[in-house]
């Protein structure tokens, strides 16, 4: 699939919150994001975010690693960022806690130092680069 703006990109994001929304599980639904800094995979969230009714400005959690924002019924959206951890230590545990919970919707970005622990049942989500405004999409 293409996408050939940010706009197209938070369409996206809220495509994907409604699948996410008719198909719950017993565990929480874990969404992992592949693709180079400034692909896009933040402005995704945020149109997940917007369809699953978080109300909070969408920012990365490059720095803080994971940020969390209330869901309006229950659970919550958590977005992880292991790009800057080689080894997860105690995010992991974090983690882990995390997926446990049915209601939670878990973003994963960079989660190769984590890959051990994701669960099987995942959508994970390539984003690359075809021009400097275009983004392909692959879905798996």
């Amino acid at each position: 699939m293409k996408i050939k703006s940010e706009v197209e990109m938070i369409e996206f994001g809220q495509e994907l919150a409604n699948k996410i929304l008719a198909h719950k599980n017993n565990h929480a639904t874990v969404v992992e994001l592949i693709g180079d800094v400034g692909a896009g995979k933040t402005t995704l969230v945020r149109g997940l975010a917007k369809a699953l009714g978080v109300k909070d400005t969408i920012t990365s959690p490059s720095f803080t690693i994971s940020k969390t924002y209330a869901l309006p019924d229950k659970g919550r959206l958590i977005h992880y960022d292991f790009y800057r951890l080689p080894e997860p230590g105690l995010m992991a545990e974090d983690l882990a806690e995390t997926l446990t919970d049915p209601n939670n919707v878990v973003v994963i970005e960079w989660g190769e130092s984590i890959a051990k622990i994701l669960p099987k049942e995942r959508t994970v989500i390539e984003i690359s680069y075809t021009d400097e405004n275009t983004r392909e999409i692959t879905i798996s």
